[in-house]
């Protein structure tokens, strides 16, 4: 990425390369979808803005998507998505403030809106026929309102065991495809077989660890695999195929260094965010072939129909 690139110093460059991403057949409106608009130029009104000539609505590129009203300049929007788009573990909103040059809140709530436009619509399940789809939770960072789940209620706290009081997220992954990862308010086997049967193929091969989770939930897939973690156990072979949920590990490793070392610290309302980012990054990872200009591309197509408000210093919600 080339930092002196005019899109990224000049406004009226970063507005051209929006508009391309977004409008690849010409300008469409925002209010009515019709490909009649025109643009308006003179002193009295500002480059980039259009008129729709079919419901005679006023818009520009930035209408009807996550930067809608924002005083934040494109070429500061785009630098954004390109460094979140190629940072493999996130940029902070500190870090974000210092390069951009633009106040901490303003930072913060930038980085919500792009990761708003990261957010992927899952179309279908993930595996099939013949595919392997590896399975796991993972429990960290502390819970602002800590409560014992229905299983543990009345049971004394061990801390040698998960504490009820940390976050959970299970991870679904196809391997040589995508991840799926879920914020779910206790890792149950009623929660965790509800997040595998919406979201994975019952032809797929689920390969897991030997938690009692997956015990009945596996038999409703075409086959159950487990390795013994407690025994030592991280991969066999049978048949010449590899027996293992290594996959999803590595992607709950990128997740965690990520969480704790460039995010420090994370509200539980927005971690279904932070999630989608990470989730973002993988599903467009480099071993599937694409590059950071594709990936801020499917940022650009991602803001559109989406809007994140503003209302208070700690707290960002939905239009």
């Amino acid at each position: 990425m080339n930092l002196t690139d005019p899109r990224f110093t000049d406004p009226n460059k970063a507005r051209e390369y929006l508009e391309a991403q977004r409008w690849p057949q010409g300008p469409v409106c925002s209010h009515c979808g019709s490909f009649n608009a025109t643009t308006l130029k003179g002193k009295a009104h500002r480059v980039g803005l259009y008129q729709c000539n079919d419901c005679r609505e006023q818009f520009t590129v930035t209408t009807g998507s996550v930067m809608e009203r924002s005083k934040i300049p494109l070429n500061k929007w785009l630098l954004a998505m390109h460094l979140m788009g190629a940072s493999k573990k996130g940029v902070s909103a500190h870090q974000l403030h210092r390069m951009l040059g633009i106040g901490y809140q303003a930072a913060w709530f930038l980085a919500h809106r792009i990761r708003e436009a990261m957010k992927d619509t899952y179309t279908g399940p993930i595996g099939g026929e013949g595919k392997v789809v590896e399975a796991d939770e993972t429990y960290f960072g502390r819970r602002e309102t800590p409560k014992p789940s229905e299983q543990r209620k009345g049971r004394p706290y061990l801390k040698r065991k998960k504490p009820f009081d940390k976050r959970s997220v299970v991870a679904l992954v196809e391997r040589g495809g995508q991840v799926r990862m879920f914020h779910v308010e206790h890792a149950t086997k009623v929660n965790i077989r509800d997040v595998l049967v919406r979201n994975v193929d019952r032809k797929s091969i689920l390969n897991t660890d030997e938690s009692n989770f997956y015990t009945e939930t596996g038999r409703e897939f075409a086959k159950h695999q487990t390795v013994k973690h407690s025994a030592g156990e991280y991969v066999r072979y049978e048949d010449g195929f590899a027996i293992h949920s290594n996959t999803v590990e590595n992607v709950f490793s990128v997740f965690k260094r990520g969480m704790k070392g460039t995010y420090q610290h994370c509200g539980e309302a927005h971690l279904h965010r932070y999630i989608a980012e990470f989730d973002f990054r993988y599903n467009r990872r480099t071993a599937l072939g694409v590059g950071d200009t594709e990936r801020v591309a499917d940022i650009i197509k991602g803001s559109g129909g989406k809007r994140l408000l503003y209302t208070s210093p700690d707290k960002a919600s939905h239009a």
